[in-house]
């Protein structure tokens, strides 16, 4: 009995780990790819995270990924399947049985639950500041003292589940031996354990007190502390927003009258080199980049770039740095004709979001009839006019002498197109069938543009854009849009087309996922994830960007893009680095090795590069864009008024210019008129083609009247080209062939 009662937990017992409620781990199967299927992974759930490992030994040193439960979507599928999505990427898992299946269920529902509810925990109360010295000491002390309570109550709590099994078995045989010799025995053993079970009882009722008492005398302290930080935090931000407004005020001078701050040129770019002094590493996480990059010091610079002075200078082309300024504004400096710099605010009207999409999940949102209360004033094919926001890089791109350095600044323009994106959390209107656009910037950017809706069902627009400073654009795209519930994706299927007139390189790219988060509850906010494959099809030079999608619990800087520009050969060249809401910077390489171990097993390539050069530069936006849907300079003229465009043109649909003009109910009532005009047209073309079937005629389908449909003599693929004549059209207002769509 004396060592029974030595078992008890004293007060000082060492203090443990507090205990996780959503801790859970065990053996699943992966999905990786076609060749190799499902992966046998050792799977750990805790505090909120789920990673996995190829075998338990690899916990210690290397984890394969991790899924932060705050943000993912859990969806169980067919027997023993599950499907976890986050971040716009899906990982689909397989249990052995369908009771593990249903145990891994339950805890990860859990552990989403309770980390949604320290996330708003977290949003209410604000992040943590730094803490002084002495507090850190007390509360790790506090901590530890109620670790160390509440070890003594998990130990208690053991003892009196054994101690009382014990008494219950002793009790039950004293019934079978009453009246025999034996019972005696039995009744000093059933005291003794009697006595036990109130003794663990007793330390079990002290060690709570304690750990009440423990919390209690520290929770008002905790309390008062916490409304510190809050107060901390609140001025800190309007500190932040005041510094903000000023920059921009700033910015917006300078592009103004840049020659009146050349001494403040002089500074930032001083700012910048020492910001580049420090050298650059990638994390070696399951879907980083496989390289690593080390910027070199001036001394290497100045080494590496001495020989070739007449051409390059801090490893970059002169036509690069002579051309640097552009990206701070040149397109909107030698505008020739004013345009709007506004248009009417957004109307403050309140929509409950979910009583429409709640029975959308997992339809094609084009297929979906929605209020304009979802949109913005541009259609879809406005918004594909939109990636011209800085074609001036496409400009410096035909200058340039060298396809590397040429792949760059095109590898810049694909990333910029996103940068617009960033708070535009509503949809464009879809275009009706036939609709087209235009957009004649010859005077101020030397390029012209025509775009036209070529299917309704899928959705896919066709655009040409012509250039007279060397460079033809176009490009066939397919929407498919799709809403899982909480978040909408958004796939644009199809592929972009670059040519230069001078050196006839032709680049194809494709674009990137954008998916809208927080359609249920809380901002909206928009992420861009994927990869974009640039291939030079003229001199096989190659570009991999990679847009890693935001993630709660990641250290990366969000919305940031990394890639590697590489020759026919595989060699490397230059190193590319930015976000697609800010800026895109390259790194001309000048020396590569092999470093650690990365993932699965595979080395890092360890690239030594000159100072980062700036490709582009978001331009800031106009002043009260947040009541103007946050429409950049370029999107504020896209549908302004213009004399003399097709009768078809996005410009003069009313539905359009209703919400434009803030007469939403108005700009409802004309959507509704157009979506079933729209449907009796498609019935009536159905009818002549039954008649027709039954006639033995020939069908023929939808022809688009500005682009006609051929295969792509590069990639194979089935796309719509320009046929020419729109331009002719227009100036001779010859619009007889155009449909009556509006």
């Amino acid at each position: 009995m004396n060592e029974l009662v030595k078992s008890l937990p004293s007060p000082t017992l060492p203090g443990l780990h507090l205990p996780c409620l959503d801790a859970c781990k065990g053996w699943l199967f992966k999905w990786t790819n076609y060749l190799k299927g499902y992966q046998r992974r050792w799977f750990v759930l805790s505090n909120g995270l789920l990673s996995y490992y190829r075998t338990q030994a690899e916990m210690a040193h290397t984890c394969r990924g991790t899924i932060p439960m705050a943000t993912a979507h859990i969806e169980v599928g067919d027997t023993c399947h599950l499907v976890l999505t986050s971040g716009g990427r899906s990982y689909h898992l397989k249990a052995t049985s369908e009771g593990e299946c249903q145990r891994w269920v339950s805890a990860l529902q859990q552990a989403k639950a309770n980390a949604t509810l320290l996330m708003q925990h977290s949003d209410d109360s604000g992040d943590e500041g730094p803490v002084p010295q002495e507090d850190r000491a007390l509360t790790q002390g506090v901590l530890k003292s109620l670790a160390s309570k509440l070890d003594d109550l998990s130990t208690c709590n053991d003892l009196i589940g054994k101690h009382g099994a014990a008494l219950q078995r002793s009790l039950s045989e004293l019934e079978e031996l009453r009246g025999s010799t034996d019972s005696t025995d039995r009744v000093k053993a059933v005291n003794e354990r009697a006595t036990l079970f109130r003794i663990t009882s007793n330390a079990m009722i002290n060690a709570c007190r304690d750990f009440l008492d423990v919390a209690e005398s520290h929770s008002r302290r905790w309390q008062k502390a916490l409304q510190y930080e809050r107060e901390q935090r609140h001025h800190l931000e309007e500190t932040i927003e005041q510094l903000a407004k000023q920059h921009n005020s700033l910015e917006r001078a300078w592009r103004e009258n840049p020659t009146s701050y050349t001494g403040v040129e002089r500074s930032q770019e001083g700012d910048a080199s020492d910001e580049n002094d420090e050298a650059e590493f990638f994390d070696a996480m399951e879907d980083s980049p496989a390289f690593i990059t080390v910027t070199t010091s001036g001394d290497i610079q100045h080494k590496r770039s001495g020989s070739n002075q007449s051409m390059m200078s801090g490893g970059v082309p002169n036509d690069w740095s002579h051309n640097e300024n552009e990206t701070s504004g040149t397109n909107h400096m030698q505008v020739r004709r004013t345009r709007r710099s506004r248009i009417p605010d957004k109307p403050n009207y309140s929509l409950n979001l979910w009583s429409i999409m709640k029975n959308c999940i997992g339809k094609d949102l084009s297929k979906i009839p929605m209020p304009v209360n979802f949109n913005e004033p541009l259609s879809m094919l406005q918004r594909l006019t939109e990636d011209l926001e800085y074609s001036e890089l496409l400009d410096r791109a035909a200058r340039c002498d060298s396809s590397l350095e040429q792949m760059c600044l095109v590898a810049a323009f694909s990333v910029s197109s996103y940068s617009t994106t960033v708070h535009r959390t509503a949809k464009p209107f879809n275009p009706l069938l036939g609709e087209t656009y235009e957009l004649d910037r010859l005077e101020e950017y030397g390029y012209r543009s025509i775009s036209e809706q070529v299917s309704h069902h899928p959705p896919a627009a066709a655009h040409h854009v012509t250039s007279q400073r060397g460079w033809t654009l176009w490009q066939h795209i397919t929407i498919d849009s799709k809403f899982r519930g909480k978040y909408i994706s958004v796939v644009p299927l199809g592929n972009i087309h670059l040519q230069f007139h001078s050196s006839g390189n032709h680049y194809v790219w494709s674009k990137v996922t954008s998916t809208v988060h927080n359609i249920i509850v809380g901002k909206l906010w928009i992420d861009q994830s994927g990869d974009i494959d640039i291939v030079n099809n003229t001199t096989k030079d190659t570009c991999r960007l990679k847009f890693s999608p935001y993630s709660y619990f990641s250290r990366e800087v969000p919305r940031k893009v990394t890639g590697v520009v590489e020759d026919r050969e595989g060699t490397a060249h230059y190193i590319l680095s930015g976000t697609w809401d800010d800026k895109m910077e390259s790194a001309k390489i000048v020396d590569s090795s092999q470093g650690c171990g990365g993932s699965e097993g595979k080395q890092k390539t360890v690239y030594q590069t000159l100072q980062p050069k700036l490709l582009w530069k978001k331009y800031p936006l106009p002043d009260n864009a947040e009541n103007m849907h946050f429409f950049s300079s370029l999107a504020l003229t896209l549908n302004e008024p213009e004399e003399g465009v097709a009768p078809t043109d996005s410009r003069l649909r009313p539905d359009q210019r209703l919400m434009e003009a803030g007469l939403w109910d108005e700009a409802n009532a004309q959507k509704q008129r157009l979506e079933e005009h729209q449907r009796l047209e498609r019935k009536r073309k159905e009818v002549q083609a039954n008649q027709a079937l039954e006639e033995g005629q020939d069908i023929e389908g939808y022809q688009p009247l500005w682009f006609e449909k051929r295969t792509d003599d590069t990639t194979g693929e089935s796309t719509h080209v320009y046929r020419g004549g729109y331009w002719e059209a227009k100036d001779r207002q010859d619009w007889t062939q155009c449909p009556e769509i509006f």
